[in-house]
């Protein structure tokens, strides 16, 4: 099943967003590989696709875990989680509809 995994940054968190980034993607690339990542990406904190110094609000990842335990314990392991990027983390089941 999917589940879907909401990451939201605390304030001025941009530089350890940045450096944990490397370790971040890796992640998330072992997923794509594994045929289990449906989507991921950032949340601009202003309304632009480059937001500078702006920095993000959060981030999303949508993929594929056999429970949602697992998705937890996933989520919870995130380089965000222990460079304390992430103020809060929300892990719910995911359905996807459409695209069909």
């Amino acid at each position: 099943m999917f589940y879907a995994i909401v990451g939201e940054d605390r304030p001025d968190s941009l530089a350890d967003r940045l450096a944990a980034r490397p370790a971040h993607i890796e992640r998330l690339k072992a997923l794509q590989d594994d045929g289990r990542l449906l989507l991921a990406g950032p949340f601009p904190a202003i309304d632009s696709p480059d937001p500078g110094p702006a920095g993000f609000s959060g981030s999303l990842i949508i993929a594929e875990f056999a429970s949602l335990e697992a998705a937890r314990t996933w989520a919870d392991a995130d380089p965000y989680v222990a460079s304390g990027v992430y103020a809060t983390v929300t892990v719910k089941p995911f359905k996807k509809a459409l695209p069909a």
